[in-house]
């Protein structure tokens, strides 16, 4: 069924253009062709089908570019629609609505999280080299932080390490869950920047400032191990990396040395929002589905709508979802307003916006039974993500600790909570 999606009357007039023409090109280009858009390549699938899905992808792409739609993250200078955090926020949550449509406005992770890197922390050389090509689409690129060895959520533990030798670094380390590592041209490596005598067996690795350097992955010492498998599948392109005597020029680093885990932090806090505006969009198809099963199975003699427990699910998802989307944009609000206190919300929705996401998901699931679990539909994917989602940028417990000092650090000043401001 096609997205409903009104102007909403506490939203400009500019922001409500926008969600209604990105729903229009989501209801009458994408569902449409979900399936053909995003089946998975088959074995027997003839040079001739695959053209026919890239021309459909990239008749899409050029309506979303007509309709002046192109990559919101990106400034008007590189492209892009120059929308400021509040009304991406906003527009992502009619983009999630179906599966795949943000490659086809031209967001596309990691892509896009870098291009936003580099546009902040680039030189102007970096960007003609590395960012423009990203854009234009003749580049792919990588990101690769976390480390199989160290916990991914504390980066103070990062031990791949950078020494200067002459005008170039020296990269020794073992990344895994690089994203894009199969197609990349680059990656963005997180590195700590280190003495040689911390390379000496006892040496320290750990402490050092660290940096974000653009890493070419045709580089002598580049070796993708593999594609790492997850959710059952054999192979993804989320890969694990080994960093071995990696000669890359200095001018590859990104901003200033011991600026490395500022950009992370820019880079995943407004992500974090992202991806809780992702997530409300997902649950809108999922309720969507969940209740047009309802209305339209029989079971029993009756409609599944008629049933009590049908009708529970129904509400406990319709309270889910307005309930993290409104957290949501609170605290995108306060991003928007530059409010500091906006990071004890931005790991509050971190935690509570992914779970109600599996909730919803799973009575939509329950819902339509075995069809559900199925490949018609988009369901069991929704549900992969969301729980993938309570690890991916920091787990749970993590945001609840930061969570929890920062409401006791106010007590400690003699301060009450306070939640209206």
């Amino acid at each position: 069924m096609a997205m409903n999606c009104k102007p909403v009357p506490t939203l400009d007039e500019r922001i409500n253009d926008i969600r209604g023409r990105t729903a229009e090109i989501i209801n009458n280009d994408i569902l449409p062709n979900e399936g053909t858009l995003w089946a998975a390549r088959r074995h027997d699938e003839t040079v001739s089908e695959r053209a026919e899905v890239l021309e459909l992808r990239a008749s899409i792409q050029q309506k979303v570019k007509q309709a002046g739609l192109w990559a919101p993250h990106l400034p008007q200078e590189y492209g892009g629609m120059g929308l400021d955090f509040l009304a991406h926020a906003y527009m992502n949550e009619v983009l999630s609505y179906a599966i795949g449509a943000a490659k086809l406005f031209g967001v596309v992770a990691p892509n896009s999280g870098n291009q936003k890197i580099l546009v902040k922390y680039g030189t102007e050389q970096q960007k003609q080299d590395w960012l423009l090509p990203t854009i234009e689409g003749t580049m792919e690129s990588g990101f690769s932080m976390t480390e199989p060895h160290n916990p991914g959520s504390d980066p103070r533990a990062i031990d791949t390490t950078a020494v200067l030798d002459g005008d170039h670094y020296v990269i020794n380390g073992h990344k895994w869950f690089t994203s894009n590592g199969i197609e990349a041209d680059f990656f963005i490596v997180m590195c700590r920047v280190v003495d040689k005598s911390a390379m000496e067996p006892g040496g320290d690795r750990k402490t050092g400032p660290m940096v974000q350097i653009i890493v070419p992955t045709a580089t002598k010492g580049v070796n993708i191990v593999r594609g790492i498998g997850v959710w059952g599948k054999r192979s993804t392109d989320h890969c694990e990396v080994k960093y071995e005597d990696v000669r890359v020029p200095v001018a590859n680093a990104l901003g200033r040395v011991g600026d490395g885990h500022q950009a992370a932090q820019d880079r995943l806090g407004a992500g974090r929002i992202y991806h809780c505006m992702n997530c409300i969009g997902q649950m809108w198809r999922a309720f969507d589905l969940m209740v047009q099963r309802a209305a339209t199975r029989q079971v029993h003699g009756g409609l599944l709508a008629d049933q009590q427990f049908t009708q529970g699910a129904i509400a406990d998802s319709y309270i889910d979802i307005q309930t993290a989307r409104l957290f949501t944009i609170h605290a995108a609000e306060k991003i928007d307003q530059g409010l500091s206190a906006a990071r004890t919300d931005i790991s509050a929705i971190k935690v509570y916006v992914p779970s109600a996401y599996t909730r919803v998901v799973d009575r939509a699931i329950q819902i339509w039974g075995a069809a559900g679990v199925s490949n018609d539909l988009p369901l069991f994917g929704m549900y992969q993500g969301a729980r993938t989602l309570r690890i991916a940028d920091g787990p749970d417990e993590v945001h609840k600790i930061l969570i929890a000092k920062n409401v006791l650090g106010r007590y400690a000043k003699g301060e009450g909570w306070d939640f209206g401001n």
